[in-house]
């Protein structure tokens, strides 16, 4: 299910200037006139990555009309068996691009361009970017016809329009009647977070989630929220339009008090250099944070200040809060709450109490929950050559709550009395740094658009000689871009040449790769959390559909690594073969009408590099 507004680019702008917005100049791209219903909109959060057009409902079937949305020229072209699939970028006249993704076919004259630009290229993907007026079109003109290629969960056409720098702009600001909005968005939950090692939340150094309750066509916080220090709020949150279940995301949201507005926040334009930046902004994928952070690069809140969004109040004063969330036709919910200020407090009661020691990492802060022992509360940090006594941060009858802030020193052991805790931080890592740190047998080099913000490195390794496996921090935590990791495993027993890296955190297998020097493994993983060496030795599976004189199919399949490359040969002539990975299909396109004729081969490797080969014969 996707939620809520999450952010993943750049913002040049707060809003867009009202020139740079064409209203009317482009026409629906499908069944312009009618009715239509979006499955995902701008401003929508969707697994790892912020949604950046609209995805029109073809009522799940393929094979509808994709038209022009204004006159113009094809400025891009791509086949891919990923991402968008089948897409189509055209330009023009005004400078806006527009985005036509997940197409099953191109109209007859663009599909024969790229079959002779991929037969030419003997390539299976192919992107190109014809002259300027090579490809004109007209508006209103077919360009293509709907499908499901590439990274689609479903039949649907995904839509965008880019400015001439190619950032991607809200496209239901530009019109569009036949879609239908009168419903305003709906929030679904509150957080109150502690920003730094002084602040509280009822009491306690912890985010509290809170359900609003509708309160006529609004809604309200039940209670008020008693804070210590500076806090921040987060959004969870959906918008839907009329008639349709989806739940998407609102672009705006709008933070007051008595005296207006103290944050805002706009997203209609995304720059595609940044878009792992929503990773920062949000919580683990679920909460939009309506607050400054430090290593942020986006530009799109007011005030534009370190400390925008950053809620503090003096003991004993209380503050009424309206939070607005507004959709790209201004329908907008409101959601009232109360902050009381407090002074920190010792005792606080802070539920059931862990049987040993448990540890959190906030950010730069060392949380540390452990019961209560009639050996004392004092605990000793060791931080190099220095030592630092501390009691906790605030208790009850049965636990206690340590807190450290990392910045000061990363601690290798701590005693709280009843054991001894080892944080098992092994670096800070700052943002936008070029780092390479080593520890026994693995150096990570990170360079300075690597990490998204200052990362608390923590590295532990586990597994058998033939399995081991690397865990660096938490799959909750992101990486901008990827990290360079030497992973020297002298004792390990599998077959070097079919044995790589895989992202293996939750289950999941996924192939990153790597080559082999001496005993070392070197790759690369944008993901943190754990990494193990696999083997594939198996070779992909190729079973035969048909082939004849007209046309040749084939389901291929591999069970880890995954396909990599196929080829088709008959009589010793390279055939373009298309692929559709959700189906494990692949399927012939001739260039000319000659029938197939003689010796057919076919060669599909996988990442590892076992190839499988299927022969016949066309007679």
């Amino acid at each position: 299910m996707r939620y809520a507004l999450l952010f993943l680019g750049f913002f040049t702008a707060l809003e867009l200037n009202a020139q740079e917005v064409d209203k009317g100049y482009f026409k629906n791209p499908i069944s312009p006139g009618t009715r239509n219903y979006l499955a995902g909109n701008f401003a929508e959060l969707r697994p790892n990555h912020f949604h950046t057009g609209l995805d029109f409902k073809t009522g799940g079937q393929e094979g509808l009309p994709i038209l022009a949305a204004a006159d113009g020229w094809v400025y891009r072209i791509k086949i891919s068996s990923f991402g968008y699939g089948n897409v189509i970028y055209l330009k023009h006249p005004n400078g806006k691009i527009t985005l036509y993704g997940h197409l099953r076919n191109f109209n007859k004259e663009l599909g024969d361009y790229m079959r002779k630009k991929m037969y030419e290229a003997k390539a299976i993907d192919l992107e190109v970017f014809p002259e300027p007026g090579e490809l004109p079109v007209k508006q209103g003109q077919r360009i293509a016809d709907s499908g499901n290629t590439g990274g689609s969960g479903g039949p649907h056409l995904h839509f965008e329009i880019r400015d001439s720098l190619e950032r991607a702009m809200d496209p239901l600001l530009f019109g569009f009647p036949e879609i239908l909005d009168n419903t305003a968005p709906v929030p679904q939950s509150i957080a109150i977070v502690p920003l730094d090692i002084d602040s509280r939340v009822n009491g306690k150094f912890a985010r509290l989630v809170v359900t609003p309750v509708a309160s006529g066509s609004n809604y309200r916080l039940p209670s008020d929220i008693k804070i210590t220090g500076k806090v921040g709020i987060e959004i969870r949150s959906y918008d839907q339009l009329d008639g349709a279940s989806n739940k998407n995301g609102s672009p705006t949201f709008e933070l007051a008090d008595e005296k207006g507005t103290v944050f805002n926040l706009t997203v209609n334009k995304v720059d595609f250099n940044y878009t792992r930046q929503f990773l920062l902004y949000t919580y683990q994928n679920s909460y939009s944070k309506l607050y400054s952070q430090k290593n942020l690069k986006f530009e799109f809140i007011s005030p534009n200040t370190e400390t925008s969004g950053h809620l503090e109040l003096e003991p004993g004063v209380k503050k009424d809060y309206k939070l607005k969330l507004r959709d790209a036709h201004g329908n907008e919910r409101q959601i009232s709450f109360t902050l009381q200020g407090q002074d920190l407090e010792t005792n606080v009661n802070d539920g059931t109490a862990p049987s040993r020691a448990s540890l959190d990492y906030i950010n730069n802060i060392l949380k540390i929950k452990a019961p209560v022992t009639p050996k004392g509360g004092l605990a000793k940090f060791y931080v190099g050559a220095n030592q630092f006594e501390m009691l906790p941060a605030y208790q009850d009858a049965n636990s206690r709550t340590y807190l450290w802030d990392m910045e000061f020193g990363i601690p290798d052991e701590i005693d709280i009395c009843s054991e001894v805790v080892i944080p098992g931080i092994n670096a800070l890592i700052p943002a936008g740094k070029e780092i390479s740190y080593s520890d026994k047998n693995v150096q990570l080099n990170f360079k300075h658009e690597t990490v998204l913000d200052d990362l608390y490195l923590r590295i532990s390794q586990s597994g058998s000689a033939s399995a081991p496996r690397l865990i660096v921090n938490s799959n909750r935590e992101y990486l901008w871009n990827a990290v360079n990791i030497l992973w020297d495993v002298p004792g390990y027993t599998g077959n070097k040449d079919r044995s790589h890296a895989y992202y293996t955190s939750g289950g999941s297998k996924s192939f990153l790769g790597g080559t082999w020097n001496g005993n070392t493994l070197n790759f690369g993983s944008r993901y943190l959390g754990e990494i193990s060496i696999l083997q594939d030795n198996t070779k992909p599976t190729i079973q035969l559909i048909k082939v004849n004189s007209s046309d040749m199919r084939f389901v291929i399949k591999d069970d880890l690594s995954g396909i990599d490359t196929y080829e088709a040969f008959v009589n010793g002539k390279w055939v373009l073969m298309r692929y559709e990975y959700k189906q494990a299909v692949i399927w012939s396109e001739k260039l000319t009408n000659e029938p197939f004729k003689g010796e057919v081969l076919l060669k599909v490797t996988d990442k590892a590099g076992n190839t499988a080969e299927w022969k016949g014969t066309i007679g």
